[in-house]
């Protein structure tokens, strides 16, 4: 766990974001499960053998990819994932988000300050130009979040991504190094 902000890549006022390692497997396990009701119908289920979470963590070595978690100043504890997939560079530098809350700690606008966090990372330290950011359309708590922080709506794709078995379909939010620096 961290707790003192020296182990923290950004920090806001109530969260910290870092680099997730294998020694988080445990607590995100534990987290995964407590939140399996809250995540069903959104997030694709992971193996969270210690195996599968190495070579979760390990792909994170890749130029393509970048993990973070959000964590609560005060004490450490993981209250979110924030993932920054599929990396692009060359005339794109672009990324995709993946993003997850953890039930213990949803509703408290953690995320909404975690996420910002790793953005204005993404935009400052990675050079990231573009983040992308895929949602089913009926999760309402998701596009809400990204719409909180600037991200617009682009446009709309069927049958995008397998969960649980069934390709479901995605809504496409957007947001540029441009966007923010307006907001700021």
């Amino acid at each position: 766990m961290a707790s003192a902000d020296s182990e923290f890549l950004l920090s806001g006022p109530r969260v910290g974001i870092r680099r997730v390692t294998c020694e988080d497997r445990d607590e995100i396990a534990a987290l995964a499960r407590e939140s399996a009701e809250l995540h069903r119908p959104w997030v694709p289920q992971r193996d969270m053998s210690r195996e599968a979470f190495a070579q979760y963590v390990a792909r994170f070595q890749e130029p393509t990819h970048e993990g973070y978690l959000v964590c609560l100043r005060h004490g450490g504890d993981i209250v979110g994932g924030v993932n920054v997939n599929n990396i692009v560079r060359g005339s794109l530098q672009r990324g995709t988000l993946g993003y997850v809350a953890y039930a213990p700690a949803a509703g408290r606008g953690y995320m909404t300050e975690g996420l910002g966090l790793v953005i204005r990372y993404a935009f400052e330290e990675l050079g990231l130009h573009r983040l992308e950011a895929d949602i089913q359309p009926e999760n309402t708590r998701s596009s809400k979040l990204v719409a909180r922080l600037g991200f617009r709506l682009e446009g709309h794709s069927p049958a995008f991504q397998l969960i649980q078995g069934e390709w479901r379909d995605h809504d496409r939010w957007a947001i540029t190094r441009q966007d923010l620096e307006r907001t700021d």
